[in-house]
């Protein structure tokens, strides 16, 4: 068994002190296996931890790992992992190689701190099929929808379904049993997160949105920050929800768990998703 190298420990996303989602950051795991992620993973507990495998210069091979699997991409993560790069080395740009394929990273000294962006894998929308047996897990039903924003499952790293809630109240309230909910995602190929998002106002460039990202996966049950699930939404909105491109938005998460946070996501006509926020020390 090997041992635990050098693990930074970042908060991703914060809107304030005490938000934000923590991410274990390992710049130099060339001497760590697989099985050796994974315990440090479960270690942690974090919602995620990203290993530096491999490295070129500026490009990086990247791995992220849940507390009890693989995943192909973790925005969050990535974020921290770029902050804790520019910390280390200076601001500037990277490639991190992951899983999903390669994501353009960003790090740029923003008056005093390092503020952090990526680009997406090529995203892509999809029908949702077979919505019932989610919509039950979450006591919701077609009343509850929000008829602007059809059900469907976006891709930007990750399978997040995206399900609209019409009235706060609902998606204030709803509930539902995580380990139901991590069986349908295994059985659905869902590797991010399930995305309830409720949109109060106009849904135009400069909306602000709220999401709700499940994530049952040990002690965790919803992430606090989701950067793979926001620019998941970014291609949702441009694909099915009849934005016209380029259009910024505003995610807001985490406030039903008590960890405030905020993502912004830059939508272009074509292509990946941009997604950008900071990252402090835990």
């Amino acid at each position: 068994m090997t041992e635990a190298p050098g693990i930074l420990h970042l908060l991703a996303f914060a809107a304030e002190p005490g938000g934000g989602n923590p991410a274990g950051v390992v710049l130099d795991a060339t001497a760590l296996d697989e099985s050796d992620m994974l315990r440090i993973a479960a270690e942690l507990g974090h919602p995620e931890t990203a290993y530096v495998v491999a490295r070129n210069g500026r490009r990086l091979r990247v791995r992220y790992f849940s507390p009890e699997a693989e995943v192909p991409f973790c925005g969050h993560a990535t974020i921290a992992t770029a902050v804790a790069l520019a910390e280390a080395e200076g601001p500037g740009e990277f490639v991190f190689e992951t899983v999903a394929g390669d994501v353009e990273v960003s790090a740029r000294d923003d008056g005093g701190r390092i503020a952090a962006g990526f680009t997406s894998v090529e995203p892509t929308v999809r029908d949702l099929d077979d919505a019932a047996p989610l919509l039950a897990l979450l006591g919701l039903d077609a009343d509850d929808l929000d008829p602007r924003m059809p059900l469907a499952e976006a891709f930007a790293g990750n399978w997040h379904p995206i399900v609209a809630v019409r009235v706060l109240d609902v998606f204030d309230g709803f509930g539902f049993d995580p380990l139901t909910v991590q069986a349908l995602m295994r059985e659905r190929g869902w590797t991010g997160t399930v995305t309830v998002v409720h949109a109060g106002g106009e849904i135009a460039d400069g909306a602000v949105i709220e999401a709700r990202n499940l994530f049952p996966v040990g002690d965790i049950t919803e992430d606090p920050a989701t950067g793979s699930a926001a620019a998941a939404l970014g291609v949702y909105l441009r694909e099915r929800a009849g934005l016209d491109a380029p259009f910024h938005v505003t995610v807001h998460q985490g406030r039903h768990i008590g960890r405030p946070s905020i993502l912004e996501v830059d939508v272009p006509p074509v292509g990946g998703i941009h997604v950008r926020g900071g990252a402090t020390p835990m």
